[in-house]
C-alpha cells in the first residue's frame, strides 16, 4: 500500500485511466487521423450502434454534449414560448438552461431527501394546459422513481426526457436509465462514467419519428444535402470522440463495478458515524455511481478541513436553480422548494473514481470522520 498521509488526493484523476488503455486511444486516434474522416464516420456510425445495444434502446443519436441533447428532444419536440417543463431545481444548470434557450419556461418540484432525485408526487399539481415535457434527472447516478413519472406523463399525454447524463448503465429492474420515456438524453463529459476528451452526448429512444428529426436537427436541419425542412443546431458528435468512446465502452461496466466496490467501501467506514448521512440504494435500482454524495452538517466548514488535508472534494450543488441570479424572473423564493434548499446547503462529494486505491479511501474516511468530529 502506498502512502497516501502525504499524498494529495484530487476528487478526479483521470490520467489513471488514461495510461491504463493509452496504447489503444493512440492507436484508435492514429486511425482516424490517417482517415481524414473526422464528421459523422464509422466511428460515430459504431458508437450509436454499440449504445443503443448497451442501453436497450432502438435508436441512438451522437451529439455534441449532453446539454445539446437535451435542447435538440425540445426542438425536436417544437417546444417554444409559453411552453412549460417541469423539472428539478436541484440538478446542473443544462436541464433548465436548455427549456429557457428556447423561450420555455422551467417549472420546479422539490426533491426527496432519500435519493437527491426530483419527488414524482410533487409533479401532477404543477401540470397545466402549458404542459409541454417532464424532465426527470436520475442525479448521481441513481435513477429516480421513474416509473410513476412516466405513469403521470401517459395519464396527461405529456412525454417524459430523461435527463440521464450522470446515469448511463444505471438502471430500474434491469431497464436502464433513458429508455422509460419517450428519450434519454447522455452527457460523456470527461468526468462522467463514460467520458471523451472534450464535449459529447447522446440521446436514446425507441420513437422512429423523433429518431429521423433529431437526425436532421443536430446538422443544422438538414434533410437531403443543403435543403433545410426544419431549423437545427450543429450538435454533431465528431469521429475522434466516438473512436475515444468505442475504446472506453468496452471497459465501462469493469468501471462501474470499480466504483460500486469503493462506495461500499466508504459504507463499511462511514458506518455508525452519526454526523454522516450516506446515499440510498433503493431495492430494485442499480447505482452505477458518478458521485458518492453524502450529508453533513456545516458543510462548507468540512470541506475546507478536507481540502487543507489534501483532499479535493465538491459540492454537487451550492445553490438550487430556483435561487439563481439568471431565473429571478421566474419569482421563485427562498423556502418554495424546501428539501432542494436543504440538501444544497449539506451535500459533498467524495472521490469515487474507478482507480482509487483502498488505502486511499480508508484515508479520505478516516480524515472525514476526523474533520467532522472536530468541526
Amino acid at each position: 500500500m502506498k502512502n497516501t498521509k502525504n499524498t494529495a488526493i484530487s476528487f478526479f484523476d483521470l490520467k489513471r485511466q488514461y495510461h491504463n488503455i493509452e496504447n489503444e486511444i493512440i492507436i484508435k486516434i492514429k486511425t482516424i487521423f490517417e482517415s481524414q474522416k473526422f464528421i459523422l464516420g464509422d466511428e460515430v456510425k459504431n458508437i450509436e450502434r454499440d449504445i443503443a445495444e448497451y442501453c436497450g434502446s432502438k435508436y441512438a443519436i451522437g451529439v455534441s454534449s449532453g446539454s445539446d441533447a437535451l435542447l435538440a428532444v425540445l426542438m425536436a419536440l417544437n417546444i417554444g414560448h409559453n411552453d412549460e417543463i417541469i423539472t428539478t431545481p436541484f440538478t446542473f444548470f443544462a436541464t433548465a438552461g436548455a427549456i429557457t434557450r428556447l423561450g420555455a419556461k422551467p417549472v420546479f418540484a422539490d426533491s426527496m431527501l432519500n435519493d437527491y432525485n426530483i419527488d414524482p408526487n410533487k409533479i401532477s399539481e404543477l401540470i397545466t394546459k402549458k404542459t409541454k415535457a417532464i424532465i426527470p434527472v436520475h442525479l448521481y447516478g441513481q435513477l429516480c422513481e421513474i416509473e410513476k413519472i412516466v405513469d403521470i406523463g401517459i395519464k396527461y399525454g405529456i412525454p417524459v426526457i430523461e435527463d440521464a447524463a450522470q446515469a448511463i448503465g444505471a438502471s430500474f429492474n434491469n431497464y436502464k436509465a433513458g429508455t422509460f420515456g419517450l428519450a434519454g438524453c447522455l452527457s460523456f463529459f470527461p468526468t462522467k462514467n463514460l467520458g471523451c476528451f472534450g464535449d459529447g452526448g447522446m440521446v436514446i429512444t425507441n420513437d422512429t419519428e423523433l429518431y429521423k428529426k433529431l437526425k436532421q436537427i443536430r446538422v443544422h436541419g438538414m434533410g437531403e444535402k443543403y435543403l433545410y425542412d426544419v431549423i437545427g443546431g450543429n450538435f454533431r458528435l465528431d469521429e475522434l470522440q466516438a473512436g475515444i468512446l468505442s475504446i472506453k465502452l468496452k471497459i465501462l461496466e469493469k468501471l462501474v463495478e470499480s466504483r460500486r466496490k469503493n462506495a461500499e467501501r466508504y459504507r463499511i467506514n462511514l458506518a455508525g458515524c452519526k454526523n454522516i448521512i450516506l446515499p440510498t440504494e433503493k431495492n430494485g435500482y442499480f447505482h452505477v455511481y458518478n458521485q458518492f454524495v453524502i450529508r453533513i452538517g456545516d458543510r462548507d466548514k468540512i470541506q475546507e478541513l478536507m481540502k487543507k488535508s489534501g483532499i479535493g472534494t465538491e459540492k454537487y450543488y451550492p445553490l438550487p436553480l430556483h435561487l439563481q441570479k439568471c431565473f429571478r424572473y421566474l419569482n421563485y423564493r427562498e423556502g418554495d422548494f424546501p428539501v432542494s434548499e436543504k440538501l444544497s446547503k449539506e451535500v459533498l462529494a467524495l472521490p469515487i473514481y474507478p482507480e482509487l486505491e483502498i488505502s486511499e479511501i480508508d484515508y479520505i474516511s478516516n480524515k472525514l470522520i476526523e474533520c467532522s468530529d472536530i468541526k
